[in-house]
């Protein structure tokens, strides 16, 4: 499930990614450098299925 992220700059002036509940108040604050290296890491279900569809082939 993807998750709505605003961006946000810190006092350093590094970009960071703000998540919110419904209510409005911060879940989650992420640098943008880390939140962008689990993006990379993280295969979206597509990837996977397409990987399953590979791998079953052979």
């Amino acid at each position: 499930m993807a998750t709505k992220r605003t961006t946000h700059r810190s006092t350093a002036g590094k970009k960071l990614y703000a998540v919110r509940d419904e209510k409005g108040r911060f879940v989650d604050i992420q640098t943008y450098e880390r939140a962008h290296r689990a993006d990379l890491a993280k295969k979206s279900r597509a990837e996977k299925a397409a990987a399953a569809k590979k791998s079953k082939k052979k």
